[in-house]
């Protein structure tokens, strides 16, 4: 299964025509893309390396990439849900306060406070206050097939992750890449996104299903 400060992150990098200027450095694309992003949903495609996951659901040979589906929408700041459904079905949630990690398959949900899950995460840089130059040491990052990317070292020393990138293409955002301290790599992409939708606070309420397990972590 997904790391959750992985899961969480990826929650996204909004993309589809967000107007954004195709002459500005990498950096400066993402900064607007902060400013001018309050809302977005769409669907991503995440490719995992040397992972295998626990669900019953997902099959992988040892080594091969791990290779989900599923669809994603966010309310900034701090409001998502990442919602995995192929092959196995996952769900994680954040209204703001609190993150839900929901297992089907457990029959499970984790509870978390917001603010210690997600500390210097790469979903911090995409739903927070706009103050990720605090947490990390950002920079261009070179071009590479027609995509502008950046790349986002982390300050903390304990960061689970050793590197963030994430690609723009034509001004807009259209990969990310995670490499955490295990040396493991995840990629992402997305499609049919829409940027700036109407988005109600009430669509990221989570209430667990009847009978399910809750374990509560501080």
């Amino acid at each position: 299964m997904m790391p959750a400060p992985v899961a969480s992150a990826l929650v996204a990098v909004a993309l589809s025509v967000w107007g954004l200027s195709a002459q500005a450095e990498p950096i400066d694309q993402l900064r607007q893309f902060l400013s001018q992003t309050a809302s977005a949903q769409g669907e991503f495609t995440q490719r995992s390396s040397g992972q295998r996951s626990a669900s019953p659901g997902a099959s992988a040979a040892p080594g091969a990439p791990l290779v989900t589906h599923g669809d994603f929408a966010f309310l900034r700041p701090g409001r998502f849900r990442w919602n995995y459904r192929k092959p196995y079905e996952q769900l994680i949630s954040s209204d703001g306060k609190f993150l839900f990690l929901y297992d089907p398959d457990l029959n499970q949900v984790t509870k978390k406070q917001l603010a210690g899950a997600l500390p210097a995460s790469p979903a911090s840089i995409l739903f927070g206050a706009n103050d990720f130059e605090r947490d990390f040491r950002v920079e261009n990052d070179g071009t590479k097939d027609g995509i502008d990317w950046i790349r986002a070292l982390p300050l903390a020393k304990d960061s689970p992750f050793e590197r963030i990138r994430i690609g723009f293409a034509g001004g807009l955002p259209v990969a990310m890449e995670l490499r955490d301290s295990f040396g493991q790599t995840t990629s992402l992409t997305f499609d049919h996104v829409q940027r700036n939708p109407a988005l109600g606070a009430e669509r990221f309420v989570f209430v667990p299903p009847p009978g399910v397990d809750v374990l509560e972590e501080k």
